[in-house]
């Protein structure tokens, strides 16, 4: 009765993904893995070390700092044991920023970095799938700008491995936005309100709502301002000019901008960068600083990180932080229009029972070559199978020989 039911329901097109959903064919996935295997290196190489957060992790932990921008995003369900509400994770951060409060506990500068299949509930508008690979790193314990120069300067040397030509680089501190908001004195709507606007760049939205704000005429004129506060290094003069009357922090925040620009310029002064104080990308997660990666062929970022200060205080230690993300299928298909990795040289064995073959097959094999020994009665040809040589018997040797 049960096997009925269950052939009933089945999909007559059972083999459909859902929506957002791709598998990863062999030609890709070696590509995608020998990508991962060397930023993985490149991080090492940096001091960064690798974690691997669990896929599944308690709603709470997940949704830490972040949960704002992430709610709608995660997969939720109930723990069928605990009773607990989790989630599929929808963005490491959170994660990795729990190892180092909760289990390293270092009180030194702790560099991580991960990389994992992430799920979103909905797909980006520009990026239709719904299962990015997460490939990131984080610097934890460290206040400083050097900090954020560090990640920055560790992302770019990523893409630069990735064969990416032309990338550009945005900067902002949605810090400038949050003081102006205090120091207006903004209620939470309003200063929810706005940040929509400001997100769009809607300036005769924006007009009609600060006209409707009873604030001080200095703090109005500075919000309204921060829509055209973006472009090249001049951007970071005028900022100096129209937020004049600003608290310390935004005169800060702009020395901080000035001066990781000077550091950068100074290391690639080849790197185009430009400044947008009035993009607040992950504005209710991060604390300083924003970042973001772009390159003329792609209509989005394709790196992106920043500061998020604080993010530990939940997992029982606040510590100062800093980190980048990108997802490796995009890097990695971006790459693949770069360069072409050749396929690995496929050995063919007959299949025999001759402990001198074996024997063969296991040297070579030991030696990172690859060897794929026929099958009884199998079909196929050492030539479909895609093997560039086969293994011969040669005066009772096994020997490689090239496939004719």
């Amino acid at each position: 009765m049960f096997e009925w039911t269950y052939k009933t329901m089945q999909r007559k097109d059972s083999w459909l993904l859902p929506e957002g959903i791709e598998e990863v064919l062999p030609d890709e996935a070696r590509h995608l893995e020998n990508h991962r295997a060397k930023l993985l290196a490149l991080f090492a190489c940096w001091g960064y070390e690798l974690v691997d957060p669990p896929l599944i992790d308690f709603l709470d932990s997940l949704l830490t700092g972040s949960g704002h921008d992430l709610a709608l995003q995660t997969f939720k369900l109930t723990d069928q044991l605990s009773g607990e509400m989790l989630g599929v994770r929808a963005d490491m951060t959170p994660q990795v920023a729990k190892i180092d409060a909760h289990n390293l506990k270092q009180e030194w500068p702790t560099r991580l970095c991960y990389v994992g299949t992430i799920l979103h509930t909905r797909g980006d508008p520009l990026e239709k799938t719904r299962s990015p690979m997460q490939i990131g790193a984080e610097l934890y314990g460290h206040a400083g700008k050097e900090s954020d120069e560090e990640v920055i300067c560790l992302m770019l040397d990523m893409l630069a491995m990735t064969g990416l030509l032309d990338v550009h680089l945005d900067l902002g501190h949605v810090g400038i936005y949050r003081a102006l908001s205090k120091q207006a004195g903004l209620s939470s709507d309003q200063e929810s309100e706005l940040f929509d606007v400001l997100q769009r760049k809607a300036k005769p939205e924006l007009q009609e709502l600060m006209a409707g704000y009873a604030i001080d005429p200095d703090c109005k004129q500075m919000l309204m301002k921060l829509v055209e506060l973006n472009g090249g290094k001049d951007t970071l003069s005028k900022a100096k000019l129209i937020l004049a009357n600003a608290d310390e922090s935004v005169k800060q925040a702009l020395a901080d901008l000035d001066s990781i620009a000077n550091t950068l310029a100074q290391r690639l002064p080849n790197l185009p960068i430009s400044f947008d104080l009035a993009e607040l990308r992950g504005y209710h997660y991060h604390t300083g600083i924003v970042f973001a990666a772009f390159v003329p062929t792609v209509g989005r970022e394709i790196a992106r990180g920043g500061r998020y200060d604080n993010i530990g205080a939940i997992f029982g230690r606040s510590r100062p932080a800093t980190g980048f993300s990108a997802d490796l299928k995009l890097l990695s298909a971006l790459s693949k229009q770069q360069y072409y990795i050749p396929r690995r040289d496929m050995i063919f064995a007959p299949y025999l029972s001759d402990t001198a073959l074996s024997e063969k097959i296991r040297e070579l094999r030991a030696q990172h070559k690859t060897v794929v020994q026929q099958l009884p009665g199998q079909v196929g040809s050492a030539q479909q199978l895609g093997c560039t040589a086969i293994l011969e018997q040669v005066n009772e040797q096994w020997v490689v020989k090239p496939v004719a």
